[in-house]
This record gives structure tokens, sequence and C-alpha cells, in this order.
């Protein structure tokens, strides 16, 4: 990576310089804003320059002087007021594209210091089918752990999903009384949620049923066998449906540790922490108070009310004996940590729950957990009108049917087009592009906003969308079709025209990107610079002949069509896109 190289020799330009660092500072390199002065610049220079009481322009040639990148740069210049500005020589750039031609990661190095991350994605309830409201955080969460894992981290993927509580009594009732086993074998996700939404109701008006759902729920809580089997039964069709859905999608989870998996330790837990002195009892109900270690407005514990601080307790347990999803949460935390020993724990879910969180984290982290936790936030997706994207009736729409009508889309597509593909290869086309877009349509945003959900925008050949990056892809095989296999690329390289130079810089920094990205856990990072990417290319396609060039400069095109290919391949694959060869 330039950037890290260059970080580095400028970090040991100083120690030459015999200028002493101030405690915490550390000179960096960022990709130039203005490139007509350079590929990389630091500002170091002017950020130093008032604490060391030097002008900041020659605070920068004194640094210039004792810089060594020979091997690396064709130019260094101090412009402006002290800016460090770095220009990559063209040799430098022709050695990194060799290496991502022929690199397994296409020159993407290991993090230097490993970790083992537990990433909490997607998260379904039991009984209930996955929806559009869904999508955030099961495209967001798969996108990091690929990430992760591509990075050289160890991943461990974990769908918590929610297979107890309340809705239980209502469901398994209505299993009693109302199911249809028909209905529930030809679609058992439909009939459990025609079942609950029946019950539902009619405890609504009668009294008498929901007292008959408590008493269900409450035998399932103490083990009876033919509530248990019913319970069992509703998770094992659910979970046969969700590998249906992530199928689809091309995702996979490690594990599927729903809440039930913890039950056992919430007694336990609650307990150790009234011994410990973390809760206590308050109007029954077991809480945790803020315990004045942190400011007013850093403490999750508490409220502001006008001009006052009040308490805002995270309940672990209720008067009645209950556990909560915190309670459950904590004990995930200490199973992830214990068995799984990790070094940090990654929440995709969305911006509402961020008080939750806060409070679980301060939580744990009083009982003595290490571990970093964060909450990878999210907003939601809105229909064209920008209100909740909704079906006419007012129904949550569900993921599968967004999938599949995306991939009805782009079949449509593929038939107005006439390629000589066979009709299964129309259909595998249409399947990549169609589970293509949708991902890239969450992926491309930047993940703390709402987004309007837009067919023809995310199906389009044109601008920001999986369609016009699939097809830059498709671009780069087709010069290779056309020569039938018959090349060799060798490292005879010679960068010499300003769209190879642009292509070669930007092939470059894919290396710094996928790093990058997880520093705030933003994929839209990747998206964007695929983007940029394939809009490069295309420049260069356009400025400079490949098929008709000759010796090394043919052998450097093809080289940049073959870099560009295998990069925009494994960042799809890093977003969870498949590429096709022709569309």
């Amino acid at each position: 990576m330039f950037r890290a190289l260059l970080t580095s020799r400028l970090q040991a330009a100083f120690t030459a310089a015999g200028i002493a660092l101030p405690e915490g500072f550390t000179p960096g390199v960022v990709i130039a804003s203005d490139t007509r002065f350079g590929d990389y610049q630091s500002n170091a220079a002017m950020i130093l320059a008032k604490q060391l009481k030097m002008n900041p322009r020659a605070l920068a040639e004194q640094i210039k002087a004792a810089l060594q990148v020979e091997d690396l740069c064709e130019k260094v210049t101090v412009d402006g007021p002290g800016f460090l500005n770095l220009t990559l020589s063209a040799g430098a750039l022709a050695q990194r594209l060799s290496v991502i031609v022929k690199d397994d990661h296409v020159g993407v190095p290991p993090v230097a210091q490993p970790k083992t991350i537990v990433v909490d994605f997607s998260a379904p309830n039991i009984a209930k089918p996955m929806h559009v409201g869904h999508i955030r955080s099961t495209f967001i969460g798969d996108s990091l752990a690929r990430v992760a894992r591509f990075i050289g981290h160890k991943v461990i993927t974990d769908n918590h999903v929610g297979d107890w509580g309340t809705q239980f009594g209502m469901i398994i009732h209505g299993w009693k009384t109302q199911l249809d086993q028909a209905k529930l074998k030809a679609d058992p996700i439909h009939e459990l949620v025609s079942v609950y939404k029946a019950v539902n109701a009619a405890t609504k008006a009668d009294e008498a049923v929901l007292e008959i759902c408590k008493g269900e729920l409450v035998k399932l809580q103490q083990g009876d066998a033919e509530n248990l089997s019913i319970w069992k039964e509703c998770v094992r069709l659910t979970l046969e449906q969700l590998e249906k859905v992530y199928g689809a999608l091309d995702i996979k989870f490690d594990h599927y540790l729903g809440e039930s998996f913890y039950n056992d330790a919430l007694a336990p837990l609650v307990a150790d922490m009234l011994n410990q002195g973390i809760a206590t009892i308050s109007d029954g109900a077991t809480v945790i108070f803020s315990d004045g270690s942190v400011k007013p407005e850093n403490d999750p514990f508490l409220i502001r009310e006008k001009d006052e601080w009040k308490a805002a307790p995270c309940i672990i347990r209720k008067g009645d004996g209950g556990f909560l999803y915190a309670t459950t949460d904590l004990a995930t935390i200490d199973y992830r940590v214990k068995e799984w020993k990790a070094d940090e724990i990654w929440y995709v879910v969305g911006a509402p729950q961020q008080l939750h969180f806060r409070q679980v984290f301060a939580a744990a982290q009083r009982r003595g957990v290490t571990t970093k936790m964060i909450h990878i936030a999210f907003g939601s997706i809105l229909g064209p009108d920008g209100k909740m994207f909704k079906t006419r009736s007012g129904e949550t729409v569900g993921l599968l049917e967004v999938i599949d009508e995306a991939i009805e889309r782009a079949r449509a597509a593929a038939d107005e087009k006439e390629q000589g593909l066979s009709d299964a290869e129309k259909d595998e086309i249409a399947r990549i592009i169609g589970g293509g877009s949708v991902k890239y349509a969450e992926l491309s945003q930047n993940r703390l906003t709402d987004y309007k959900f837009s067919w023809d925008k995310m199906l389009s050949l044109q601008g920001n969308t999986a369609p016009y990056l699939i097809n830059a892809y498709v671009r780069t095989r087709s010069i290779f079709r056309k020569l039938d296999g018959q090349v060799t690329l060798t490292d005879d390289l010679a960068i010499t025209e300003p769209a190879e130079r642009a292509l070669a810089m930007k092939l470059a920094q894919f290396a710094e990107n996928a790093h990058d990205l997880l520093d705030d856990h933003r994929p839209n990072l990747l998206a964007n610079y695929l983007y940029e990417l394939a809009n490069t290319y295309h420049s260069f396609y356009e400025a400079c002949n490949v098929l008709r060039s000759e010796g090394t400069v043919r052998n450097t095109r093809l080289t940049l069509c073959e870099a560009t290919g295998r990069v925009l391949k494994t960042g799809l694959g890093l977003l969870g896109i498949q590429t096709t060869e022709r569309m």
C-alpha cells in the first residue's frame, strides 16, 4: 500500500531531520485532493509548525530534504503554505500493477494484528418472514464480515434470531386451535403469521384468550413437552425458510444462536450482578443505575429532562420475574467472550437501538468485560414517496419478494437484448444482476442516512449501480474473449499515457480502501471506490486502444484490463455481489 509506505518514510524523515514529534502526533499521508500537484500529500508540517514555532514551508522543506522515497516517487514538492506533495513514479505503479495481477488478494496486504471478531447481524424473528426491514442489517453485516475476513481477521458470524418471548404463547395457542396443516405444509411462515395475527386479535377482544396464551407461555418456559415440541417445530420450519432466503442471497452464518440458547444463563447472571452491586432492586424490578463514573452527558443511565438529569435505568429483570433483551444480550456477550475469545463484537442493528446498546455495553464493562463492543447503526429504507417502504395494503414488503422482483425485471431487460444467449444463461445473468442490484442499492448508501428504494435506479446500466459495475467487469473480459485466450501477460510494463496512469493509480488504491472501510464500518466507501474505478476504466478504454496496440504498450494495456477485472470482481465479491462474464 503506497500510503502506508509513504507514511512510514515520512515518519522516518522527521527522525532523520532531528525533529521531535509531540506525544500522540503521527504524521500521515493522504490521497491528494488536487492531483495536479501530486498523488499523495501531507500537511504534517503545517500542523506542527505552530507547536515548533517554525515557518511551515521551511519545516516542509526540511522534511523533504530528509525524505527517502526515490524508489517510489518521481517528484516531491512543497506547495502552498507547506503542503508536501508526492508524485509516484511510473515504475512504482508498474510494479504494483504486476502484484495485482499475480496476487490472490490483488495486492491487499493482511492486517498487521489479526483479531477475532464476532459479527452479529440480520437477526430475524422465528415464525415471521424476513422483510425489507432486514435488508440493511443483513447486507451491511455480510459485507463487513467478508471484508474483515479478507484482510486477515478471524470472523465469526452469528445470527441471533428472535426465538423466545411472549409471542410464542399466542403462536402455541393458535397452533393447537386454529392451525391448518395443509397450509402449514404449503407455506409454513405464512400460516404461522396468519395464526399469530388471528390469536393476537382475539386476545384484544377477549381477556380470557390472553390469559390462555400467557398460560401456554408459562408452560413452554417450564419445559412442557407438548409446547416445547411445537416451539421446536416453529423454529425448524422458520430456519428452513431462512436458509432459502440466505441461499438466494449467497449469505452464510457460522452460528444461529438465538435468544433461547442463553435462557439458562439469565437467572445466574442477574444474581451475580446483584451480588456485585452492579444491579439493585427498584420497585420490584432488578435494574442498573448510573454509578457516576462518567459525565452526565456521556452516561447512558441518565436522561436530561428540562434542566435536570434524571435516572434512566436499564432493567434486566421485571417485577414478575421476566427477563428482557438487555439480560439476554449480556449473557450473549459473556458467551462470545468466554467461548469464542472475541476481541471485538460488532452489532449491525438499526439506529433506534442506540441507547439499548450503550447501556448493555456499559453494564458489560462494569462486569469486567474488556472486549471492544461496537454498535454499527443504520437508518431506514423509504418508499418512493419518502415514507416507510410498504405494500399498497400497508404490509411490510417481504425480502424474498424484493429479490424475486429484481430478478424478474433483470430477466425482462435481458430478453430485450439479442446477444445469442440461451434461456438458462439469461436466467443466471438475471439472478446475478437482480440480487446484486438490491445489495448494491443498499451498500452504496451511507449506512446512517435514510434512502429511497427505486427499482429503475437500481437496475439502470448508467450511474452508480450494480449493473454498471458488472458491465465494466464484462467489458474487461470481452477483450480477452476477442483474443481467444491467446495471450500471456509479462512484467514488461511501461505506463506512459495519462489514462494509463490514472487507471494504474486508481487500481493501487484498492489495497488502502479495503482496510479503510472498516475504520468506520462503511461499505459505501468500497462501493464508491468501485464506481470510480469503473469510470476510470471506461475513460482508459476510450482513450487507449488495447487490441490494435503492440509490444510493451499492448502488454501494459492488457495488464491494466486484467487488473481492473480482478479488482472489480474481488471488490464486488466483498459486497456479496457476484459477477458474470457476459450480459
